[in-house]
């Protein structure tokens, strides 16, 4: 038995999340389809972090089990053949481990880190350019008020404040590694890495340093939703067009041939994946 590793990139606006539904509209839908036209079997796979819908995946990591002999070469172009254009696999790999084994590479478990992109327009005029691709404020954001709030993130913290009510996360409690916040004229991108993340915590995260970019609170706002720990008291959930999983980060003994930069759609210059 093999377990092959996929690198997954989908334009999020297509689909109604990754987890499979009875609609059959999600992108595990339409890769495990297009896996069982190329293998001529029912194929199950796990995903390193399921996104909702209107999410995009610059490099969702996949895993499954097969019997099957194919190159990672034939995994990539031969999928790759029966999907739409709005998805692709990237890459693949075929690691030679007992799938049973506590010791086994799992595409959710074995992660050691997760990088999310978020783009932000910040404009008095919506463009319809960025719509689906960028998240978009009319008032006039203050850049070095956000990254003060966000340095209060930094660190490992119950992010209650920042959860969703349907969670099914076992614990709260995450380690936020950085986050960093540059402004490219009138577009922010933000860029969060963690050890996980709760359900909607980036939208959240970025919905609450909007209030502080925009002056509704302070940046020691940031701080006080981390202690009281109650979601009612942040921010709305911020739209979801301007969230991109970018990155999984796992240990290197599994030699998987991820991407070492990212480009952003509409944008000239790479931004590191992690």
């Amino acid at each position: 038995m093999k377990r092959i590793v996929l690198g997954v990139q989908y334009d999020g606006n297509s689909w109604r999340g990754w987890q499979k539904q009875p609609s059959g509209d999600t992108v595990q839908d339409v890769l495990e389809r297009a896996l069982k036209q190329f293998t001529n079997q029912a194929v199950h796979t796990t995903c390193a972090g399921r996104t909702d819908a209107g999410v995009h995946g610059l490099e969702q990591v996949v895993h499954f089990d097969t019997e099957l002999i194919r190159t990672p070469y034939s995994w990539v172009n031969g999928v790759n053949a029966f999907l739409p254009s709005s998805v692709a696999v990237q890459w693949a790999k075929e690691l030679d481990c007992d799938p049973v084994s506590p010791e086994a590479f799992h595409s959710r478990f074995s992660a050691r880190a997760r990088t999310y992109h978020y783009v932000l327009h910040n404009n008095k005029i919506r463009s319809p350019l960025w719509g689906g691709r960028a998240g978009w404020v009319f008032r006039e954001l203050n850049l070095e008020k956000m990254q003060a709030g966000a340095a209060y993130l930094l660190g490992e913290h119950d992010f209650s404040a920042f959860r969703a009510a349907e969670c099914q996360a076992k614990s709260p409690v995450k380690h936020m590694y950085s986050i960093d916040i540059r402004q490219h004229g009138d577009m922010f991108i933000f860029t969060l890495k963690a050890s996980a993340f709760l359900h909607h915590m980036v939208r959240n995260i970025v919905g609450s340093l909007v209030f502080v970019g925009t002056g509704k609170r302070e940046p020691e706002w940031m701080h006080e939703l981390l202690e009281a720990k109650d979601r009612s008291l942040a921010a709305p959930t911020f739209m979801p067009d301007g969230l991109y999983l970018a990155h999984i980060e796992y240990d290197p003994v599994w030699q998987l041939p991820q991407q070492k930069q990212i480009l952003l759609p509409g944008f000239l210059s790479f931004l590191p994946a992690d």
